[in-house]
């Protein structure tokens, strides 16, 4: 009796032995001892008093007449528990069966024996169920010949009593007795042909009973599955062979040994990887990434969007410049009282707020140093089969871009040097005395700017609390003069719309259960900036997207909050402002105007030359230095052959990748082949004509009673659930058998026996 699931594998071998995946290197080539053992094996895990398992019994059986096929034993059916058996025995075993059962590509043979009511049939109740339509059901009556006498199964055969849309099949198996004699299955076949030849009321049907007619309809089966698969599967494999057949080029004429080989290979992977790191800097390549900028879009985004966004985070504070301002001109004036605006005051300023800008440029060379490194690992990760290569290859790099770095630096800070040396107040955009004491730095960029659209993009609205809709993303159009957000980005539905004036800028944390970036906009007098709300949080999926919105921000005159100046100073300030005279508030007012006019021209210089340095001193330095240097440093490094070792990742994919090929290129060729040796369009799996010495398909030979019992058990099973199907998009594979023709059937049986109906 089965108490645990047997996988029982059959596999074509020229030798015939058995081997358990729990005896592993033990052959057994007595099949009584097979038997044996899985009795024993049973015993182990669930005893000897009617336990059953789960845990499967995996035996393997090689011999050169059997069919590749796989076969599951499974527990029948049991209603009352006996022995060991839980209480729960049947609910155990109907949840091990509808594992298999309710699979899509299953064939369902539902075995009732004759000599009982058919209504009460286990296999029909559970094949009626997974599958109500049947479409995969086939009947199965046994026991014909162990009727009582004057009854007959006639109607159940003729699909009138319980019809089913697959009708039912007869067969008469060997008895308890035939199978403890050892009754020779062809002897059994031949017994089963006669008892429905010879029966009166199966006679005029004998043609569709028996399991030669059985065995037929399951090939049948099989035939137009495969027959429905076979062109997908070769497309499928083409496109798989297409795929990796330029990369097996390159290794079909691999020669490990070759002295000639190593050098050409050095030498291809210089020039690849100066060509992967042009191409990665200027913007051209084969391979663009669609998914995140990278190389030299990266760069650009630190010289037009971060770089100016760091110069304008340093954007001085209002009220404190002012104070600067009046102090200045108050200790240029000493005891005197002053008439005019003095000179002093303004280059003394210009010069605090240019020597500010040191930090946000040495912080864009640093931004760009990193992104070259990075680009330099992005260009190296082609040579993984050669590590050792690999890591000389970006150390030399790495190291020239750091020798670069201290020279750039020292050409900035001469820029830096040079901007303080002297002040050009007779620049064509510089404002000069007369016009200071007219204009407003600030009201003229918002007039000259106008109300154009500066950028528009998705943005999500974080700090809506849960009880108003929680975070909701909009459509945000940001112009010189306002922020407006929308429903969608055809911009019908307008939500709000919110005036620019009088915001800043702040960084805000990300919440614990949150993958956003965040910003916040809020009033610099302390007024609600939306609704309810002191601040308005807007999230971005990534830091980048966070930074580029600053710096469309700051175009619209919306700055960083600038975190400093303590209350009591701004305090005082604003005391101090109130209190200075109008004479001098007039000074403070022309020094401020020209203040910001000159440091509009410094910052515009700047952020002009800024790129230009890094770009000679650095990217195009390294460029050269690749293409012109690189190949040297390696030859001067140490062994050739020790820069050339392989990998033996390497080794194993090509080594892969060859199989992979071969196999791919044996597999089409297979299914070509297959028409001319098999009649697929007549809806039966038939064989070409054998020659002498060949096993057939379908009928073996007079083999020993161990042996053809294994083989011929898709044939004889009592009860089975055959999923002669196999999973979607896999199809049986198709080899050679013999010495000719080899014929692997992706067929896998499932036996359920039930006690009792054997």
């Amino acid at each position: 009796v089965t108490r645990r699931p047997l996988v029982l594998q059959l596999v074509n071998s020229s030798t015939e032995y058995g081997e358990f995946l729990h005896c592993k290197g033990k052959k057994f080539t007595d099949f009584e001892e097979v038997r044996l053992e899985i009795e024993a094996e049973t015993d182990r895990v669930t005893g000897s008093n009617k336990g059953i398992s789960p845990v499967p019994i995996n035996l393997r059986v090689y011999s050169p007449h059997v069919l590749n096929l796989t076969l599951v034993d499974l527990p029948g059916m049991t209603k009352v528990p006996v022995g060991d058996q839980p209480p729960d025995i049947e609910f155990q075993i109907r949840d091990m069966l509808m594992q298999f059962v309710t699979k899509e590509n299953c064939l369902i043979l539902a075995v009732s024996p004759a000599n009982s009511d058919l209504a009460n049939s286990d296999a029909l109740k559970i094949a009626k169920e997974v599958d109500p339509q049947g479409q995969r059901t086939i009947g199965v009556i046994t026991k014909l010949d162990l009727m009582d006498e004057g009854t007959d199964a006639r109607d159940v055969l003729e699909n009138k009593l319980l019809p089913l849309r697959r009708g039912y099949i007869g067969v008469v198996n060997r008895s308890q007795k035939d199978i403890d004699g050892k009754k020779d299955i062809q002897a059994a076949l031949a017994a089963e042909r006669k008892f429905f030849l010879s029966h009166p009321a199966y006679r005029h049907m004998a043609d569709r009973m028996g399991t030669p007619y059985l065995q037929k309809v399951l090939n049948q089966q099989l035939t137009n599955h495969i027959r429905d698969t076979l062109p997908g599967l070769r497309n499928k494999l083409q496109s798989q062979l297409l795929s990796i057949e330029k990369e097996v080029e390159e290794y079909k004429n691999f020669r490990p040994d070759d002295p000639a080989r190593k050098t050409k290979a050095l030498l291809q992977m210089v020039q690849q990887f100066a060509v992967d790191f042009e191409k990665r800097i200027e913007g051209s390549g084969d391979q663009i990434d669609t998914y995140e900028l990278s190389g030299g879009a990266r760069i650009n985004r630190i010289f037009h969007e971060r770089f100016p966004f760091e110069l304008v985070k340093m954007e001085f504070d209002e009220k404190e410049l002012r104070r600067e301002i009046s102090y200045a001109i108050k200790n240029i004036h000493g005891i005197r009282t002053g008439l005019f605006t003095p000179d002093m005051a303004f280059e003394t300023i210009v010069k605090k707020q240019v020597k500010k800008i040191k930090e946000p440029c040495l912080k864009c060379v640093d931004m760009v140093i990193s992104e070259l490194i990075n680009t330099v690992r992005q260009c190296t990760k082609k040579l993984s089969q050669y590590p050792h290569l690999r890591e000389e290859m970006e150390r030399i790099v790495t190291t020239h871009i750091r020798e670069r770095e201290g020279r750039t630096k020292d050409q900035v800070m001469l820029l830096i040097d040079i901007e303080l040396a002297y002040m050009n107040t007779n620049h064509e955009d510089f404002i000069g005395f007369a016009n200071a004491q007219q204009r407003s730095s600030q009201m003229s960029k918002k007039k000259a700017a106008g109300n154009q659209v500066i950028r528009k993009g998705w943005l999500t609205i974080n700090n809506i609390g849960i009880m108003k809709g929680g975070s909701k993303e909009y459509w945000f159009v940001l112009t010189a003069e306002n922020l407006s957000w929308y429903k969608d980005d055809e911009e019908k539905e307008k939500k709000y719309m919110l005036p620019v004036d009088n915001l800043k800028l702040r960084d805000v944390e990300k919440g614990f259960m949150s993958s956003k970036h965040i910003f916040a906009l809020f009033n610099t007098e302390q007024r609600n900036v939306y609704k309810d709300y002191r601040q308005l949080e807007l999230a971005c999926e990534t830091q980048e997207e966070v930074d580029s919105w600053k710096a469309s921000f700051l175009r619209a005159g919306v700055y960083p909050e600038r975190v400093g100046a303590s209350e009591t100073e701004e305090n005082g300030s604003d005391n101090f402002m109130h209190s200075m005279d109008p004479q001098l508030e007039r000074q403070v007012e022309t020094i401020r105007n020209l203040v910001d006019s000159y440091m509009a021209i410094v910052n515009k210089t700047i952020r002009d030359l800024m790129p230009k340095t890094i770009m000679h001193l650095m990217i195009n330095n390294t460029k050269d230095f690749i293409h012109s240097e690189l190949l040297a440093n390696l030859y001067s490094c140490g062994d050739q052959n020790t820069l050339m070792e392989e990998s033996a990742e390497q080794a194993q994919r090509r080594d892969e990748m060859l199989r992979m090929y071969h196999a791919l290129k044996e597999a089409l060729n297979i299914i070509g082949d297959i028409n001319t040796t098999y009649h697929l369009d007549a809806g039966l799996l038939r064989p070409a004509p054998r020659r002498r010495g060949e096993l057939p398909l379908f009928h073996p030979p007079d083999l020993g009673p161990e042996a053809r019992l294994l083989g011929h058990l898709l044939l004889v099973g009592p009860r089975w659930v055959v999923p002669p199907l196999c999973p979607p998009g896999q199809v049986p594979l198709l080899i050679p058998l013999g010495p000719h023709l080899r014929f692997l059937l992706g067929l896998t049986v499932l036996l359920l026996v039930f006690p009792g109906k054997s």
